[in-house]
């Protein structure tokens, strides 16, 4: 269905161009399949002298999809997403264990000309989360709220709009009650060689700072990906990810500090590992 899409996708372009896959951990993740077609994968992240660990277990059947994952910390993720039970809707149940808080029920529903997410909380007094889209897969205007009904307070105000063409996607939000006002940019340069360019600044009121962040992507051949990005405070980052085979990807990504650079550089390691 082509569409203005969800209000998650506002900007969505520009923020993976120049957030996804950076990092400065080291994180390995493994995929396996049992003989049901049950997909287990576990995962691990070393934060300096901290070492982080989960098992993903993922159940098909038909249009229902059930995630189970266990962490370190004992914590019990459950997740149950059913698409497409009517055109254009998708249903999706989590809570965790022993957070008793955490039970939520989620809409999406998406049309050639709207995108509509709510959510509520399984509480006495839950948290009502709604954000709307309307216009088209060219031009998109969207909102996204929250209120606390414990205490009537709305607690999330926020409000986007994109504009999209060919080989051009430009975004405008308004985040935390007005108090952040970003604008993003990405221009897909060459298709062929998935070389792109994007740009995100940034405007907080209350401290009246500015955050300029650009970046870019380019393939390498067509198994391997570089990208760079630099903000205006001195910090440039890189990565290069090769798929070295299907849908698996080793990413070494590197930050330093142009304005102390005796600092030590951080570097990050991810491999994912997919039969």
């Amino acid at each position: 269905m082509v569409g203005p899409g969800l209000y998650t996708d506002i900007g969505k372009k520009a923020r993976d161009l120049l957030y996804k896959d950076y990092q400065s951990d080291q994180k390995f993740t493994v995929t396996t399949y049992s003989p049901t077609g049950v997909a287990i994968t576990s995962s691990g992240t070393k934060k300096g002298e901290l070492f982080l660990a989960d098992v993903n277990t993922q159940l098909k059947n038909k249009n229902v999809t059930t995630d189970i994952k266990v962490d370190t910390d004992s914590n019990l993720s459950t997740t149950v997403t059913v698409d497409q039970p009517a055109p254009g809707l998708k249903a999706i149940f989590s809570f965790k264990v022993p957070d008793q808080r955490s039970g939520k029920v989620e809409l999406q529903y998406l049309h050639d000309y709207a995108g509509i997410s709510t959510s509520v909380g399984l509480t006495a007094n839950p948290i009502v989360n709604f954000s709307g889209v309307i216009g088209t897969n060219q031009l998109a205007l969207g909102t996204d709220l929250s209120f606390d009904t414990k205490t009537g307070n709305l607690t999330k105000c926020n409000a986007g709009v994109s504009f999209s063409n060919a080989d051009l996607i430009a975004a405008l939000t308004l985040n935390d009650k007005g108090d952040i006002l970003s604008a993003s940019y990405y221009h897909n340069v060459n298709p062929l060689a998935n070389t792109a360019v994007g740009a995100e600044v940034t405007h907080r009121f209350p401290t009246n700072e500015n955050t300029i962040t650009l970046g870019t992507q380019h393939a390498l051949d067509p198994l391997t990906t570089l990208k760079a990005r630099v903000n205006n405070f001195g910090k440039a980052s890189a990565l290069i990810q090769h798929e070295w085979r299907p849908k698996s990807f080793v990413t070494i990504s590197g930050e330093v500090d142009t304005k102390a650079i005796e600092k030590t550089a951080k570097i990050g390691l991810a491999l994912a590992l997919k039969p």
